[in-house]
């Protein structure tokens, strides 16, 4: 189905218009958003994205909506991922809660930026020259393989090479000054972390698109269908993130399910292109005869393998552990940084956070409890923030 370009036109005027709700509504005043108001907000942008879909399906057909959703659905999945790196990100950069907002969504809209020029680049692309989806299929399969490979020790640094040259050419100061992204230091106009943090996740954001694209493209080659599933699955991220904040490390098996699912992505990628072949030296150029993944069999799949990964996740007995020893070392961690927040309410809150994290980490099995990476530093940061905490008390 031909989308008109007044249907394109309006399409984006509404995704602008959500963005700029979201900022002028919601951002300009820095503040900790509540759990209900992420709840509220995130359902919000999770129905208009559904509501979309639904309109596809009647308008567009069978088809055509079936490909939005397992896009839509693939993209989400993709981005509660990222959402893993954003948190490391901001906690390496010590944002104060209230700014993170802010932080969040000029991720997401130079993420969508950014995987528009990739769209339109990959349209280009397979419009010409079919053999891009063996390109692609690569790329998938590639990604699948690294995700299920064990992080090292580097992956927790937001040091990437955009980071590094802003570091090197500009003068930067490691303090913020409120949410602003320039300030005065030592005489002179100085960048502040708050701009270098955007600059980390703008990089990273460009990394994230060159997996995303490919994995939507195996889905559906419609760029319109490409374009708002991309833009609805990032739509109420910034949400999320507040509503699951503390529940990302539950996700134990998430890496799994993305690995299982951008390899049959990857798969299809690679049978389609076989389909499709004009390659010289594959079956002297000719088209291959080979089963093609329909897209409700992809639909099928991805919903299946991402609804067992989120359910053995959640009622994994190590994953329980796993989070409440994460989220004991980053709240203590936390608590010690005196420049964390100048919110006493928002530190107090911190603080019962780890006293509770404690008390689960203390009921759990040794078996579990023995498992955790620097065990011995975890527990003399937790001691340190009781000792800060009592000082402050006895004030």
């Amino acid at each position: 189905m031909t989308v008109s370009p007044l249907i394109w036109g309006a399409t984006i005027v509404v995704i602008v218009a959500l963005l700029a709700f979201d900022y002028f509504f919601h951002i300009r005043k820095a503040h900790v958003p509540s759990l209900k108001e992420a709840a509220v907000w995130s359902s919000i942008y999770v129905g208009l994205a559904i509501l979309f879909g639904i309109l596809v399906l009647i308008f567009g057909g069978t088809t055509m909506g079936s490909e939005y959703f397992a896009g839509y659905i693939t993209e989400k999945a993709l981005s509660v991922d990222n959402l893993f790196v954003f948190l490391i990100i901001m906690a390496s950069f010590r944002v104060p809660r209230e700014d993170q907002q802010k932080v969040l969504l000029f991720g997401i809209v130079f993420s969508l930026i950014a995987r528009t020029g990739f769209i339109f680049i990959g349209a280009a692309l397979i419009n010409s020259f079919a053999w891009v989806f063996y390109i692609f299929g690569l790329i998938l399969l590639i990604t699948a393989g690294n995700l299920l490979k064990p992080e090292g020790d580097g992956d927790n640094r937001a040091d990437n090479l955009m980071i590094r040259l802003a570091k090197r050419s500009f003068h930067t100061t490691e303090h913020y000054d409120g949410d602003k992204l320039f300030t005065m230091h030592n005489g002179k106009k100085a960048l502040t972390p708050m701009l270098l943090v955007m600059v980390a996740i703008g990089g990273t954001d460009i990394l994230f698109a060159l997996d995303s694209i490919p994995a939507i493209f195996g889905l559906t080659q419609n760029v319109y269908i490409v374009f708002t599933a991309t833009a609805f699955s990032l739509m109420g991220l910034r949400q999320l993130y507040f509503l699951i904040d503390g529940l990302l490390d539950r996700l134990i098996y998430l890496s799994y399910g993305l690995a299982t699912v951008l390899a049959f992505i990857g798969v299809k990628l690679v049978l389609h292109a076989l389909h499709e072949n004009n390659l010289p030296f594959i079956n002297g150029g000719e088209p291959v005869p080979v089963v093609e993944i329909s897209t409700g069999l992809s639909l099928s799949v991805i919903i299946g393998v991402l609804t067992i990964t989120v359910v053995a996740s959640l009622l994994s007995r190590a994953g329980k552990a796993q989070t409440a020893i994460n989220n004991a070392r980053r709240h203590a961690v936390s608590y010690l940084d005196l420049d964390y927040t100048a919110d006493l309410a928002e530190r107090e809150r911190i603080y019962r956070l780890l006293a509770a994290e404690e008390a689960q980490v203390s009921a759990m099995d040794l078996k579990y409890r023995d498992k955790a990476k620097d065990v011995d530093r975890i527990r003399e940061q937790v001691a340190e923030a009781h000792r800060q905490h009592d000082a402050y008390l006895a004030r």
